[in-house]
């Protein structure tokens, strides 16, 4: 079994910059494939970002250039950089780890979900 703990979420003004962190128990955190997700009020699950266990990043067009993805396996932790934010970025981001060293932007192929963290940023 895999917890997953975000933090870093706030209230930012336009512009601005947030980095989110997600911290996982187990001793195989360096061979998961480990994703971000957001969901804002009405709308899908949206996927924002994922980071394979041998570092490859894929990112969703709407974030390519604002926002990093990086992990320190020697802390069990991936974080998420996000700069340039804008209202659109609004919305509760998730932190989701896969079993599979290569797993995509498909939410379903992640097995564990973090608790989720606000983000809102104003204009």
């Amino acid at each position: 079994q895999v917890q997953l703990v975000e933090s870093g979420g706030g209230l930012v003004q336009a512009g601005g910059s947030l980095r989110l962190s997600c911290a996982a128990s187990g001793r195989t955190f360096s061979r998961y494939s480990m994703g971000w997700f957001r969901q804002a009020p009405g709308k899908d699950r949206e996927f924002v970002v994922r980071i394979w266990s041998d570092g490859n990043t894929y990112y969703a067009d709407s974030v390519k250039g604002r926002f990093t993805i990086s992990r320190d396996n020697a802390k069990n932790t991936v974080f998420l950089q996000m700069n340039s934010l804008k209202p659109e970025d609004t919305a509760v981001y998730y932190c989701a780890a896969s079993q599979s060293p290569y797993s995509g932007r498909d939410y379903k192929t992640y097995n564990y979900w973090g608790q989720g963290t606000q983000v809102t940023v104003s204009s």
